[in-house]
């Protein structure tokens, strides 16, 4: 402890899902005499217990990351290190790797200091607590909650002025009983609160790259990024086209006026049936971001310069982005071998890409799993596709799809209009629509 920074008296709390046990990080807000603002942004020192080589350093990099699945969780650490130890959790003495800002009203940064320390949380909070006081609720250290608020909400500014591509997406959560059968869904909205780590967690991952990339003495040593290409022309091309069938029209022009028209359409889908469509097309036309030696920026985030940093209980290369900068910067030694960490990097890509495919898997099975019990149900849903098998239907609460074929709809012969995204029944004339509101059935 000696030799760390000491923010045990400093007012500090962490803010996670009401059911997280990892807590990674933790912020602290000190008033300075010059009316300026420290806010640390304090990281689980996971590196200090993960020795390289160790047996538990060998799983974790083999894993690469936690995985979350609807009914568990496949943790990448021990559970006594992830959950225990490293945990940031209230009243407790913990390790962390730091960055501390000094910031003024306007959330420009003043000052920043990167560094080890030791922190005491004073409380933790659920993400649904600090959301209340945002709207307005009472609630315990409101006044400095809120001033952290307030300077997260002007770093998000900054950054959507920079050209930060903002966008949404639902996560369906289930309430299970003991045997872990689903009995009810819920879709998670990211609201402010979620935004207020979510702007610290980036600034902080941000000024670790920028610590070593922009620094002339570390610029050309080994590091490990995270990168974001730009959208492949082809796929952005048949999007345009697809949205512009749908209403909407994008510009690009520019990179400015790309982004400025993807911001502008995910607020005009917001809350119709296309939404969905749109968003996960609209994914699917970027590039997927990567963890590597050789910075090409972030083209999402609009960052030149970016890594991960501060998830090391549940993410491999946030590991090694903690090695490396104690290596560098502390303890001033030379740079590693820059082949062995672009291998580290291409694995733990893969396997995060295994992790958001199993987890989405999951997702899917709980949804079948919960249905099964809703057989003959009626509920309302919105047309989110059409084929030429059938109509699928998303449901509203649930968000499950499923497939109506055209054989179920007994009232006409139904044909698929492919340019219009529609069906079109042929004696009647009735037209079902992506997007719109339909009542169905749950058959099997």
């Amino acid at each position: 402890i000696k030799k760390r920074r000491d923010f045990r008296d400093v007012f500090t709390v962490t803010i996670d899902p009401l059911d997280a046990k990892d807590f990674d990080d933790a912020l602290s807000l000190r008033y300075l005499e010059n009316g300026n603002y420290e806010v640390g942004v304090h990281i689980a020192d996971v590196s200090h217990y993960v020795q390289p080589g160790s047996a538990i350093d060998v799983e974790a990099q083999d894993r690469g990351t936690s995985v979350y699945l609807v009914d568990r969780t496949i943790p990448m650490l021990p559970e006594k290190l992830c959950n225990m130890v490293c945990s940031l959790r209230p009243d407790e003495e913990k390790l962390a790797f730091s960055v501390v800002f000094e910031l003024n009203e306007n959330a420009d940064i003043i000052n920043k200091w990167i560094g080890k320390t030791v922190i005491k949380s004073n409380r933790r909070y659920a993400y649904e607590e600090v959301q209340d006081m945002i709207e307005g609720a009472d609630g315990d250290n409101k006044k400095e909650l809120m001033i952290l608020n307030d300077l997260a909400t002007k770093l998000r500014a900054i950054r959507m002025k920079e050209g930060c591509i903002n966008f949404h997406s639902e996560e369906v959560k289930f309430i299970l009983d003991e045997n872990g059968k689903p009995i009810d869904t819920y879709v998670k909205v990211q609201k402010e609160a979620n935004m207020l780590i979510e702007d610290f967690m980036l600034l902080a991952n941000k000024t670790i790259a920028e610590a070593i990339a922009k620094s002339d003495k570390y610029k050309d040593y080994t590091f490990v990024f995270r990168i974001h290409d730009e959208p492949n022309p082809e796929k952005l091309y048949n999007f345009i086209q697809l949205v512009s069938k749908l209403g909407y029209s994008m510009n690009i022009s520019s990179r400015e006026k790309l982004v400025k028209s993807y911001n502008s359409l995910f607020n005009a889908v917001e809350g119709k049936g296309e939404k969905n469509l749109i968003e996960t097309v609209a994914i699917r036309t970027m590039a997927k971001a990567v963890y590597s030696t050789t910075n090409i920026g972030h083209y999402g985030l609009a960052f030149p310069y970016y890594t991960h940093f501060t998830s090391p209980i549940r993410r491999y290369p946030d590991l090694m982005v903690h090695r490396l900068i104690e290596r560098y910067l502390m303890e001033n030694q030379p740079s590693v071998d820059k082949e062995e960490y672009e291998e580290l990097c291409h694995h733990a890509s893969e396997m995060e890409k295994r992790a958001a495919e199993m987890e989405r898997e999951s997702v899917k099975y709980k949804q079948a799993e919960y249905l099964q019990d809703h057989i003959g149900k009626v509920f309302d849903g919105l047309i989110s596709g059409v084929s030429k098998w059938g109509i699928y239907v998303e449901l509203k609460d649930s968000k499950c799809e499923g497939l109506i074929r055209y054989t179920d709809l007994n009232d006409d012969f139904y044909y698929l209009d492919e340019e219009n995204f529609r069906v079109i029944g042929q004696d009647y004339g009735n037209i079902y629509r992506l997007g719109d509101e339909v009542k169905v059935k749950v058959k099997s």
